[in-house]
């Protein structure tokens, strides 16, 4: 495909993170055991929500549902939408720091396009981060300091790095092609990230600062959003089963898969599910390492 048909079609469906509001479906939140393959739905609903995340002590999970982002406890229980009329028009790049001091988040600024904004938890006003756009949110290093980011800058869609507190960003990447779905690990030793730079969207990884860049992933899947575990010895990530051709569009095909990164080999979560956008598009795993969370989507 060529380069232009790749960047719009990622503007178009959703590529770097654009929220893909759908009608007539029913989703249904649900975390997965990783050791035991064990499920718990924790919310079904006959309407559009996604992109969970897990709060950082644990106690609650946040999902985005047009543009607001609502907490829902891991009984299902719903406890309202955070920082409500200050953060609205979210797409669903977001997520929490380490410390569970900061919400991060992208937002579809009118007129402009998105842009990466903190704010604190417990409350007070949005800082643009990102001035430039558009720029999409999936990391965040342990100690805070740094933020991981895809971002159109010209023609080229790639990975960038940026002091939390704002600043000059860092390119990290520059094949052809696009780069997205960056994330730290835990460890802070390396970036995570998806890439069709081969022709096919596969899982690399490079050193925090891009160096050392290595693809993870050679099979004939199309591999998004690799999402390191906090014990830094597997990915959870999502698979779509055919060539989405640099897209990741709502209501395909798809099933979670884990990569052991000790042999680099994986091998699947779950079965086949309706899903893609939205399912598991930004940090989802538990604080103790044992879960995560995602989204599936059912037609009504």
């Amino acid at each position: 495909m060529k380069k232009i048909t790749l960047i719009y079609l990622s503007i178009l469906l959703g590529t770097a993170g654009f929220s893909q509001v759908q009608e007539n479906i029913a989703s249904e939140l649900v975390i997965l055991n990783v050791y035991s393959g064990e499920e718990k739905i924790i919310l079904r609903e006959n309407r559009h929500f996604e992109a969970p995340n897990w709060s950082r002590e644990g106690t609650f999970l946040l999902i985005n549902a047009g543009g607001l982002l609502e907490k829902i406890s891991l009984t299902g229980e719903k406890l309202g939408v955070i920082h409500e009329g200050i953060v609205s028009s979210a797409n669903n790049d977001h997520g929490i720091s380490f410390d569970g001091k900061t919400l991060v988040f992208s937002k579809n600024d009118k007129d402009l396009g998105s842009r990466i904004y903190t704010l604190p938890m417990e409350g007070g006003q949005p800082k643009l981060i990102t001035p430039a756009y558009p720029s999409y949110w999936h990391g965040i290093s342990a100690d805070g300091k740094l933020l991981a980011y895809c971002a159109k800058r010209g023609d080229e869609w790639d990975i960038y790095a940026i002091p939390t507190a704002g600043g000059e960003e860092i390119r990290l990447t520059n094949a052809p092609g696009l780069d997205d779905g960056p994330e730290y690990s835990y460890d802070g030793q390396w970036i995570y990230f998806n890439s069709n730079r081969t022709g096919y969207m596969h899982l690399f990884r490079m050193k925090a600062d891009g160096s050392e860049q290595e693809q993870l992933t050679f099979d004939k899947l199309d591999n998004w959003f690799p999402h390191p575990s906090p014990d830094n010895q597997s990915l959870v990530y999502i698979s779509y089963l055919e060539d989405q051709k640099g897209s990741h569009p709502f209501g395909k095909d798809v099933k979670l898969r884990i990569m052991h990164l000790s042999d680099k080999k994986s091998v699947d979560l779950t079965t086949t599910f309706y899903g893609g956008q939205g399912t598991i598009n930004v940090h989802s795993w538990s604080p103790d390492g044992k879960w995560i969370a995602y989204v599936r989507y059912y037609k009504l």
